[in-house]
């Protein structure tokens, strides 16, 4: 297998503290540069505010939500919008439909447990 390859492994959903559902698509200590994931956030739920040392962009797949970056007023987003958010920014999202919002999440850097530091109390 050239060294290219990044092989697939078990892709398995999981629930963070932060009440958003994970399937990691992408992180790997040979890609540094980079992760990708797909988020899942079901209906009603507010994922916990916080920050990341890393640079993110959600790509929104499917639903709507309304995103706080900064403490700023919350804006609204669906399928097919993109929201970049620089590293350091308190951030947020709520589901505002009836279904499941789903996006992918770039992150540069890659996506490490170091990277996320929870604003609110468990």
């Amino acid at each position: 297998m050239p060294d290219a390859i990044i092989p697939a492994t078990a892709r398995s959903e999981f629930t963070t503290r932060e009440r958003c559902h994970i399937t990691e698509l992408l992180n790997d200590p040979r890609a540094p540069q980079v992760s990708l994931a797909r988020c899942r956030v079901e209906a009603g739920v507010t994922t916990e505010l916080h920050t990341l040392s890393v640079d993110e962009v959600y790509v929104i797949d499917a639903g709507r939500g309304a995103v706080e970056l900064g403490g700023a007023p919350p804006f609204d987003v669906s399928a097919g919008d993109a929201v970049q958010i620089p590293a350091g920014v308190s951030q947020r999202i709520r589901n505002t439909g009836s279904g499941d919002l789903v996006f992918q999440c770039l992150c540069t850097p890659r996506f490490t447990e170091a990277a996320y530091r929870p604003l609110e109390d468990p």
